[in-house]
């Protein structure tokens, strides 16, 4: 069973009283999600478009969200970047995210 536990989040920008810019994540929405990590089929081949995908997720629409590549998922300890979200099948049911691995660099 590839259905795992996600949070949406996204990252507002805002400024501290000193007036220096920071981050907080904002979390969307915790869903369950349908999660795919990338293999060799032929579904996968249809996706060299996007060939730094390296994950796929699939959840229900979220009434009045929308998904946007400038949302991030957190699933298992790591985040994802979303590269891609679109309406399967244009149902208005399930939302499909291609999503590569967000890696922070160490160090200065």
């Amino acid at each position: 069973m590839r259905t795992k536990f996600i949070q949406l989040v996204e990252t507002k920008i805002g400024k501290d009283s000193e007036g220096f810019a920071t981050s907080t994540d904002v979390v969307v929405a915790n869903i369950r999600a349908y999660q795919e990590e990338r293999r060799g089929t032929k579904a996968w081949v249809n996706r060299a478009a996007f060939s730094t995908a390296s994950c796929l997720f699939r959840f229900r629409v979220i009434p009045n969200v929308e998904v946007t590549d400038k949302m991030q998922i957190i699933c298992g300890g790591k985040r994802y970047r979303i590269l891609s979200a679109e309406d399967v099948r244009s149902r208005g049911m399930y939302i499909e995210c291609l999503c590569d691995i967000w890696e922070v660099s160490k160090g200065g």
